[in-house]
């Protein structure tokens, strides 16, 4: 009898702008390896600059699910899941110096899907084994985003400011927040998450076997 072949196990992570998602997922891919674990982030399926949304000020709204391409992340993570290799262009965040380089995912035992709206589109929350929620209070993400926005986007504190409060905040409340209470598992990030990786770690590593 031929042993059918074990499915991926799917982690969603999410969290508000600047919640420290980032951070968490190097933490947590640095005690992996590439053949163990495969990373699929929403940042490399964003439209281009012309299909975003503008708002009433004529400012592009890069935080609202109309500037993804959710379908079409979707549809990688279920060619993951079947065993399939996908390639996609990396996503330089508009910097006109870096040449994007052609990114390559292989299909792994774990596979993590990460962004602001996968918990929010359904196309893609049915496909997590586990969610995760990576939390922080609002002036520590306010403070990053300014920190953030500054040093690897060139945006100045008026701006930064005014894309936080006209569109990353709404954002949070409608897309984001409601849907914390559906996750597996809550990570406070305002100074460390050292707790919630180990369990986090190791319930992986137990999944891998």
């Amino acid at each position: 009898m031929i042993e059918s072949k074990k499915q991926p196990f799917v982690v969603g992570i999410t969290g508000g702008s600047a919640s420290g998602k980032t951070t968490f997922l190097n933490a947590l891919l640095s005690q992996f390896t590439a053949q163990e674990v495969c990373l699929l982030s929403q940042d490399n399926y964003y439209r281009d600059r012309d299909q975003q949304p503008v708002d009433e000020n004529g400012m592009i709204n890069f935080d609202l699910p109309k500037s993804i391409d959710l379908l079409g992340f979707a549809s990688d993570i279920l060619a993951l899941k079947s065993g399939q290799a996908i390639q996609r262009e990396e996503y330089t965040f508009n910097n006109s110096d870096v040449a994007p380089k052609m990114l390559t995912f292989e299909p792994a035992p774990i596979i993590v899907v990460e962004g602001l709206f996968v918990f929010y589109e359904p196309l893609i929350a049915e496909h997590l084994d586990l969610k995760i929620f990576v939390d922080a209070e609002e002036h520590i993400k306010l403070k990053r985003r300014i920190i953030r926005d500054n040093a690897e986007r060139g945006y100045d504190l008026e701006e930064v400011l005014y894309r936080y409060e006209q569109h990353v905040i709404p954002t949070y409340k409608q897309y984001i927040a409601p849907f914390k209470s559906s996750a597996d598992l809550v990570v406070p990030n305002n100074s460390t998450f050292d707790m919630g990786m180990e369990v986090v770690s190791k319930f992986l590593k137990s999944k891998i076997g």
